[in-house]
């Protein structure tokens, strides 16, 4: 940036919101050194929403407490650190509006309305949002909540940052972190190769990856696991469909005994190649399509999630392949189920994703200063090449819901992850 240009954005805030990714800091960094160096002051908001949600009754913003101001100092080895030098919360502000009308019920909007009002006496003059798809869709509402203000009113463009580790983020090819998570897990599935070699045993690995199965299937293919498996393979004969009798409505569930039987013919198969042992993947996602009589009681989050963690799919698994092996076998063979995940998010990020994330922070300079957009996720694509994506794109305008990107099960990908693993005999 030889050239200074003609800043209207003197004041800009930052914001991270959800689960940790590796290079968090590298996009934070990078956006606020981009911005330091056109003499713009630079707010981290600090732990996502959680503070501007309560914005008035508790008073107003601190500095040190709810926010700091960015240094070239406090930026220094930023950009290959660990962790979220902000902090993060999944507090959602957005949480009661569900279709556009409900932007004009004062009441669902209050707590839109405390995050706009705590930016603004802040006087910032554009918000980066960074986070995963139920952040895109705060920070599309916030967009939706300033245009619905009337004329006069203080405004400011909201940019956002595509993150997720589970890289099911339309729009782009992939997010920030997901490779140096997928080496993590790969790393611990190798060390389980070796470990379930000693013991002629079978390791059952729950990946994170609540919709789709881009970390499952990375950490597997990496990892050298016998067998990957998510909610892109329910269907034919792995799928099933149940009613609701009060609601009447159907969905799609894993046919759990095809499911499991798929588990023992990859076990069979690999015993008659003489290999006792084993490693599966599973992203933890399939837990959603499980029957509904095994998700009674399951508790929900503010964006309506049932609690994955606590539903423990691998050791569920773990426990159905070792009945069903033993009853098809007369044998018995131990099956440890293991949930892998949180020790990936905050690993040290490998130089791809310190790119990535890079790219993606100059990308929010250069979407403010340089193309003076409001609304768009900064994409990157080809040769880290930046380009800018419409919210309108990404969230259906009616129910104001993202859309997921699946694995595609005729690309080369999931073929790739078909052909590495134990075949077996169909």
């Amino acid at each position: 940036m030889s050239s200074h240009h003609n800043l209207d954005i003197k004041r800009v805030a930052i914001l991270f919101a959800g689960g940790p990714a590796p290079a968090a800091n590298a996009v934070i960094s990078t956006a606020a050194f981009s911005f330091l160096e056109e003499g713009a002051q630079v707010f981290g908001i600090k732990h996502g929403y959680s503070r501007l949600a309560e914005y008035s009754a508790a008073g107003p913003l601190q500095e040190g407490t709810d926010y700091i101001r960015f240094t070239n100092e406090s930026l220094t080895n930023a950009r290959t650190s660990r962790g979220i030098m902000i902090g993060t919360a999944r507090t959602n502000p957005g949480k009661h509006i569900s279709h556009p009308d409900h932007l004009k019920n004062p009441e669902l909007v209050a707590p839109l309305r405390r995050v706009y009002e705590g930016l603004c006496s802040l006087e910032v003059d554009a918000l980066i949002s960074i986070g995963g798809d139920d952040t895109l869709k705060t920070a599309n509402k916030l967009k939706l909540f300033q245009d619905n203000l009337p004329a006069g009113s203080r405004r400011f463009p909201v940019i956002h940052l595509p993150k997720t580790i589970d890289n099911d983020y339309s729009g782009i090819d992939f997010t920030f972190g997901y490779f140096t998570a997928v080496e993590t897990l790969a790393e611990e599935i190798r060390n389980l190769n070796y470990d379930a070699a000693a013991g002629r045993a079978y390791f059952l690995c729950e990946a994170m990856g609540r919709s789709a199965g881009w970390l499952a299937y990375g950490a597997a293919i990496a990892g050298e696991a016998s067998m990957v498996m998510s909610v892109e393979d329910i269907e034919g004969a792995m799928a099933d469909t149940e009613t609701n009798a009060e609601t009447g409505k159907t969905r799609k569930v894993i046919a759990l005994d095809r499911f499991v039987d798929r588990m023992v013919d990859m076990m069979l198969a690999r015993e008659r190649e003489g290999r006792e042992y084993g490693t599966i993947v599973l992203a933890e996602g399939l837990a959603e399509y499980l029957p509904s009589k095994v998700l009674e009681g399951v508790d929900r989050d503010d964006h309506g999630h049932i609690n994955i963690s606590s539903i423990n799919l691998a050791q569920r698994m773990a426990e159905m392949l070792g009945k069903r092996y033993s009853a098809r076998t007369g044998r018995t063979r131990k099956i440890n189920g293991i949930q892998m995940g949180y020790e990936a998010r905050c690993a040290p990020p490998q130089a791809f994703d310190v790119m990535l994330g890079a790219s993606l922070g100059v990308g929010a300079y250069r979407a403010l200063v340089e193309q003076k957009l409001n609304g768009v996720m900064v994409s990157v694509s080809g040769q880290f090449n930046l380009h800018y994506v419409p919210f309108e794109q990404l969230v259906d305008p009616v129910t104001l819901v993202t859309k997921v990107r699946f694995i595609d099960t005729k690309s080369d990908f999931h073929r790739l992850a078909r052909f590495l693993e134990t075949c077996i005999d169909s």
